[in-house]
């Protein structure tokens, strides 16, 4: 995907987003995942925000402590700010993340969500599935549907993470 296809997925994705919550757009927060769907989060919030004269409550979680993986990783994580300063409870949460791929980044972000209050729903936006599940994850909302290969990974350039242009490509993945 280029720039300009990245921007009318975003924006879509933000339609569909601000026509599904209807008349509860008042409960409707964003939360973003550490680190590829915090900018892209940024950026749904922005379109919300227009498309329905509300902004949302923003947040963003860092799941470093939630993963099933952490005793196989070795070392101490690197755990960054979880930042939620708004009750979550009773609230329709828009969990969002740059790639879904095996569904475990959801299942730990969920797990973090609930420590803040127990959500009236929540719905997955990503920019790119990529199929590849482990969970039995599905986004409510996607930007792009493709068909990765094992050994390839998708990786999203935002400008807002320092990418000159925002950008997704598909590359060899890295170690094998």
């Amino acid at each position: 995907m280029n720039a300009d296809a990245v921007q009318r997925a975003v924006r879509r994705m933000a339609r569909e987003i601000a026509e599904r919550a209807g008349a509860e757009k008042a409960d409707l927060a964003i939360v973003g995942i550490r680190t590829g769907g915090v900018h892209l989060a940024g950026r749904l919030r922005a379109e919300i925000a227009a498309a329905t004269g509300r902004e949302p409550p923003f947040g963003t979680l860092d799941i470093a402590l939630y993963r099933d993986d952490l005793a196989e990783r070795g070392s101490a994580p690197v755990v960054g700010p979880t930042d939620v300063r708004f009750p979550v409870q009773g609230k329709t949460i828009v969990l969002v993340d740059d790639v879904l791929y095996t569904g475990r980044t959801v299942r730990a972000a969920l797990d973090e969500i609930v420590d803040f209050g127990r959500p009236r729903r929540v719905w997955l936006a990503v920019l790119v599935d990529r199929g590849g599940r482990e969970l039995p994850v599905a986004p409510d909302f996607a930007g792009a549907r493709i068909e990765v290969p094992e050994g390839e990974d998708v990786v999203v350039r935002l400008r807002e993470g320092g990418a000159a242009e925002d950008a997704v490509v598909i590359r060899a993945r890295r170690g094998t």
